[in-house]
């Protein structure tokens, strides 16, 4: 997956492209009831027409929040449901958006157009029929952590958001093209200009100040190859309260909910932030 980040980097960088962050898989390879999992198939529109597509898994027993989960760059929802089928059983609905050029969403990805993405999926939730709209916890891992970070920060939907969790985030876009393309010897002279064709328009780094009041968690495993701990810790100095940093030991690319310990944690961090009164909105 490094080799092929580099090398989408390279080929799409020269074209002055910030869409070298996707690859999407158009083919679903699983679907959530061949994993015991009940689900509803989701279409609904972006706000600039794009058609997209998600699964929603209502959670076993009364549900105590709606989880927004925004995968990372490659595949679809079909391969990253491993990271939250574990949470219907625990008391949450979870929502797994494709974005626009992956699985069944139209159209194809650009930076711009995922936060639109995102935006309708938080207008769609919001507004769907039977579900609490003020418990609405937005999770994303890697590109889909920087994705969520920037975009809880813009919201229009900011007060129906009760957290933001994020793993394996980077913290600069353009920060992240020149670490991967000083990875590989044919790239390691272009990385500087390279890296310069990449927009800056929805860094994370830029959002993090704007995040709070709503409860932050970052999570990041300390061995991480692809994004380094560093990114992190640098989020993390720059977010105000509240807010965690859990750092997992021996930890590598979102990786952290495949650990019971980690999973039983998460839940008792959602169900204290759940329990308080919401805070006060800008």
């Amino acid at each position: 997956m490094q080799r092929l980040l580099v090398i989408g980097l390279l080929l799409l960088s020269l074209l002055g492209c910030s869409n070298a962050f996707f690859f999407p898989y158009r083919e679903h390879v699983q679907t959530p009831g061949q994993l015991g999992l009940a689900y509803e198939d989701v279409y609904f529109n972006a706000n600039d027409g794009t058609h997209l597509h998600g699964w929603f898994l209502p959670a076993q027993g009364r549900a105590l929040a709606t989880i927004l989960f925004l995968h990372g760059n490659a595949e679809n929802i079909s391969t990253h449901i491993m990271s939250v089928r574990w949470l219907p059983p625990r008391g949450f609905n979870v929502f797994l958006l494709d974005y626009r050029g992956y699985g069944l969403s139209a159209g194809e990805p650009t930076l711009t157009g995922v936060q639109d993405d995102v935006e309708s999926a938080l207008r769609m939730l919001v507004g769907r029929p039977g579900l609490d709209a003020n418990r609405i916890v937005v999770f994303g891992q890697s590109l889909g952590g920087a994705i969520a970070l920037y975009r809880v920060a813009h919201t229009a939907y900011r007060g129906h958001i009760r957290a933001v969790v994020v793993e394996s985030a980077f913290f600069d876009y353009r920060q992240i093209t020149r670490e991967k393309l000083s990875d590989f010897w044919l790239t390691w002279p272009l990385q500087w200009p390279l890296s310069w064709t990449i927009s800056r328009e929805y860094n994370p780094s830029r959002a993090m100040a704007d995040i709070s009041p709503i409860p932050l968690l970052i999570i990041h495993g300390d061995q991480d190859p692809i994004v380094p701990l560093h990114h992190g810790l640098s989020l993390f100095e720059l977010a105000r309260e509240p807010k965690q940093l859990w750092i997992v030991p021996d930890g590598g690319h979102i990786q952290a909910f495949q650990k019971s310990e980690y999973r039983d944690r998460f839940v008792t961090y959602l169900t204290e932030i759940l329990s308080a009164a919401p805070l006060a909105h800008k």
